[in-house]
């Protein structure tokens, strides 16, 4: 029987020779996964305030900044992809004053250390400045055009992965509170807006990944996304949430998910998927959002419940050729909405989740050899997809096992 992750490995000759191109001959050789080409993620806005050392423009102290290491070291220790928020009414509070230096500094320090970025987002009717609310419609939506053009401009190569969109099948009727891109929205249509801002995001960085991503994954979203295809939108992936304080979902439900969006041929991106360590949401809250608690304390039984849910969906979602990230979009408890949906508690302690996801992560789904080169300084290898490290004593070099390539030359 075929192993269900199959897909997610690749088989090369590794052809190891020394600076002058002869080949390594009869040699024991390390090769060591350091990171995966499947995007295992959580939210990574810990960073900024790390990075930038300072929070609501006062300096931190030292002991927050070692608070805030600790807690970015077991994030990266697991995960491999980190999203950063540019919502605008927090990243540019005040027209002309955007937070791009905190931001940059952030997202270089995460970039340095391997990490794949995705900014979030770039276009959303919450959390939208009440600055913009005294243009017209057509003011309004240039600048939110060029805001767009300005910050994947401003991050390219940095950041080059964007939701570009965030929950456009409820935009035009979300009568929560006026708001700028609600207006805009009704004026030229789901379709219409979606084409505005995925073209400036296009022209900003022709190269860069541009996700729609929503919460809605009715058959709403579908025809929307059919609307953009059929209109040559250029969407690279789908994004989809999996918010699940009112419970898993279960399995069976995924399945129905990923039948339903993998026959438009794009990856999919589970973009912000939640799992509560303690008491479950009440069904009839509607909006989320609604629910406003003190506090949402994590439970021992609830943790355990947590990490059995959360890595039987890692695994199905692993297990399927069209998922190519996943991202719990917490990283630590007491974040959206207080609730206890972290891999961390809010101390930074580790909790069932992260031990469990990191035995598949970094276990199960992890390549790690001891290879002899043979007369010609060949080994074969055969691992999951991502980038490696081949060290002889203390010689090191770094490749890709990305599928491309039958036979590879390294030099040590």
């Amino acid at each position: 029987m075929k192993n269900k992750y199959e897909h997610r490995k690749s088989n090369v000759t590794l052809k190891l020779v020394h600076a002058d191109l002869t080949p390594i001959t009869n040699q024991a050789v390390k090769i060591e996964q350091i990171r995966h080409e499947f995007l295992f993620g959580c939210g990574g806005f810990d960073s900024i305030e790390l990075a930038s050392g300072t929070m609501e423009g006062n300096p931190i102290s030292a002991d927050r900044k070692e608070f805030l290491a600790d807690r970015m070291d077991k994030i990266l220790a697991l995960n491999n992809y980190l999203t950063l928020p540019f919502y605008l009414g927090r990243y540019e509070p005040q027209e002309g004053n955007p937070d791009e230096s905190r931001v940059m500094k952030a997202a270089k320090w995460l970039t340095d250390r391997d990490v794949f970025l995705k900014g979030h987002p770039l276009c959303w009717h919450t959390v939208w400045p009440t600055w913009m609310m005294k243009y017209s419609n057509d003011e309004i939506l240039k600048k939110t055009l060029e805001r767009i053009f300005r910050d994947v401009s401003a991050y390219r190569g940095i950041i080059d992965m964007w939701d570009v969109i965030n929950e456009v099948v409820i935009m035009p009727i979300f009568a929560k509170y006026d708001n700028a891109i609600t207006r805009v929205c009704k004026e030229i249509g789901r379709v219409g807006i979606i084409r505005e801002v995925f073209d400036a995001a296009v022209e900003a960085n022709p190269h860069g990944t541009f996700l729609l991503n929503d919460f809605d994954l009715s058959t709403k979203y579908e025809i929307l996304i059919d609307g953009c295809l059929q209109a040559d939108i250029p969407i690279d992936v789908i994004g989809l949430q999996t918010h699940q304080h009112q419970g898993y979902k279960g399995a069976e439900w995924f399945h129905e998910v990923l039948e339903r969006y993998e026959h438009f041929g794009l990856p999919l991106h589970f973009t912000e998927n939640t799992l509560v360590s303690g008491a479950i949401m009440p069904a009839h809250i509607e909006d989320l959002n609604d629910w406003q608690v003190d506090e949402w304390p994590s439970t021992p039984a609830g943790e355990e419940r947590q990490a059995r849910e959360m890595v039987e969906i890692y695994e199905l979602l692993f297990a399927h050729p069209s998922v190519s990230a996943i991202t719990t979009w917490d990283a630590t408890d007491g974040k959206w909405l207080k609730a206890p949906s972290g891999l961390l508690r809010e101390d930074n302690s580790i909790k069932p989740v992260y031990e469990a996801l990191m035995e598949k992560i970094k276990g199960e789904w992890w390549t790690k050899e001891a290879l002899n080169t043979n007369e010609n300084g060949e080994v074969s290898l055969s691992g999951f997809r991502g980038d490696y490290l081949v060290s002889l004593g203390d010689k090191k070099e770094r490749f890709a096992l990305d599928g491309k390539n039958d036979v590879l030359t390294v030099v040590l």
